[in-house]
Parts: C-alpha cells; sequence; structure tokens
C-alpha cells in the first residue's frame, strides 16, 4: 500500500472492483453446483478459471451475466450490486430490468460454441447490438466493426456467413462482436474446447492481445498453459467451490490443495 510520503493522495478514493461475486450460490432443483463462491477481479485483471469438469466455472460465468439466475449471493459491476428480488423456488430474480439491460451492455461474453448468427454475414454480427442495442449510428457501428475484424484477422471475411468460416475464424468473429460493445469486462468460456487442435493458436493469440491491453477478463479455460502466461490470478473450482486461488506462479508452481495437485498432474 502507498502512504502520503510515497506521493498518493490520501483522499483519492480507490476504484471499486470490475467485478465482485459474494456468496454466489446456485442450484437445479437438488443438484446444488455453487456453493458460496466469492471472487473479485479489479480493473486489467486477467483472472483464469480451472477446475474439472462439473466444478462450476462455466455456470459461476453464466451467472455473473445472468444468463443463470443466482439462487443466492450479489454481483456487482464497477461497484454496481445487481439489483435482486426473492423470486421463491426459482431463487432469486432480477429487480431492475433498464438496469440489468445497461450493466449488460458493460459485460461481453464469448461462448465455447461462437453463438453467432447463422442468418447474418460476419459484419451483420458485430454491428447488431451496437446499433440495435446501443443506439450506435449504423456507419459508425460499421466503421468500428471494421477496424476490429482487421484486429482479429478477418478483414477479408467481413461479407461471409458463419457457415463458410472456419472453427477459429467463427470464434474470433466472435471476440470482435463482444468488443463491438466497447465492455468493461470480457467473460470467455472455455473459448478453444470446440475448436480442432491446429485453430487453437489463433484464438488464443487474439485473447494474449487483450491482456496485453489491459483488458479485464474472467477466462474459464483447460489450456493451462495458457493461463499461466496471461493470467495475472488463477482460480481453481472444485465442487462448487473456490478450492485455491493466487497468482499463477504460485498456484502453479506450489499447489497447497491436494486436489489441485492431483488436477494439475492430470493436466499439465
Amino acid at each position: 500500500m502507498s502512504s502520503p510520503q510515497d506521493g498518493a493522495d490520501p483522499g483519492a478514493r480507490q476504484s471499486p472492483p470490475a467485478v465482485e461475486v459474494t456468496d454466489l450460490h446456485k442450484a437445479f432443483g437438488d443438484l446444488e453446483v455453487l456453493k458460496g463462491i466469492s471472487l473479485k477481479a479489479e480493473t486489467g485483471d486477467v483472472v483464469a478459471i480451472i477446475g474439472g469438469s462439473g466444478s462450476g466455472k462455466s455456470t459461476m460465468l453464466r451467472c455473473i451475466n445472468m444468463l443463470e439466475l443466482p439462487t443466492r449471493g450479489e454481483i456487482s459491476i464497477k461497484g454496481e450490486t445487481i439489483e435482486m428480488k426473492d423470486g421463491g423456488r426459482h431463487g432469486l430474480q432480477p429487480s431492475n430490468a433498464r438496469q440489468l439491460r445497461r450493466i449488460r451492455t458493460r459485460l461481453a461474453m464469448v461462448f465455447q460454441s461462437f453463438n453467432l448468427w447463422q442468418h447474418m454475414t460476419v459484419m451483420g454480427n458485430i454491428i447488431e447490438a451496437p446499433v440495435h442495442v446501443m443506439g450506435v449510428p449504423r456507419d459508425e457501428a460499421i466503421a468500428r466493426a471494421e477496424k476490429l475484424l482487421d484486429r482479429v484477422g478477418l478483414y477479408d471475411k467481413r461479407d461471409a456467413y458463419p457457415a463458410f468460416l472456419s472453427g477459429g475464424q467463427q470464434q474470433r468473429a466472435a471476440i470482435a462482436r463482444a468488443l463491438a460493445v466497447d465492455p468493461d469486462v470480457m467473460l470467455f468460456d472455455e473459448p478453444t474446447s470446440a475448436l480442432d487442435p491446429e485453430l487453437v493458436g489463433e484464438v488464443l493469440a487474439v485473447i494474449a492481445d487483450l491482456a496485453r491491453e489491459g483488458r479485464t477478463m474472467l477466462l474459464v479455460t483447460h489450456e493451462m498453459k495458457f493461463a499461466r502466461e496471461v493470467a495475472s490470478h488463477v482460480v481453481y473450482l472444485a465442487d462448487g467451490v473456490i478450492e485455491e486461488q493466487g497468482p499463477p506462479e504460485v498456484v502453479y508452481s506450489a499447489p497447497k490443495s491436494e486436489r489441485l495437485q492431483k488436477f494439475l498432474a492430470t493436466v499439465q
């Protein structure tokens, strides 16, 4: 921590975390998938979320974006807590639709199965949310989309339909679509798991570039070497709880949990 003697302004307010999850629970009927998850991601953090199948990784990301409704807990984005009400047996329900729409424009999720709209061109996919959700003028949205497509190496595919792209190209288009809303936080749910091995590298290269840029990201991944290289913080989930977390050099080199030790032994 800095002191006034270090030149810090003692009256300055510290920025709130980009994402803060507190005591997050999620159950599907009698199956409790998340059992009290609490974590923070500061602005510029790259948080890699690792763990075995069924540990709750994807469910946690989907709850942050309200694609799944938590059973209990709080989610805050840039210091703003999503307003929720008790929905009875359905768990929590968003209570402020306008707030939820606004917060969702500050989050962008990249799915393992791409989730591109097949009836739209790559350009159409990228400008859809800026134009129809955020009210960005169409010409402005197209100009930004062209820059993003050039950045991910797909400018020449802007008029192509997803069916005519490789898996790696579709995922890079999905990343460009996520960037088009200029989100505060990007959520990646196993972005390379549906790709053939030879296509994984092109997608990881784009994500690594975003990390170097200082983008705030929560990344669910099974690419252990990549997570170690790009993450500022690693979270290991097991059976719906955070078993261990910390800087990658600590989590990977000196894991304390026996379960994490066994997990790393099987995947590295």
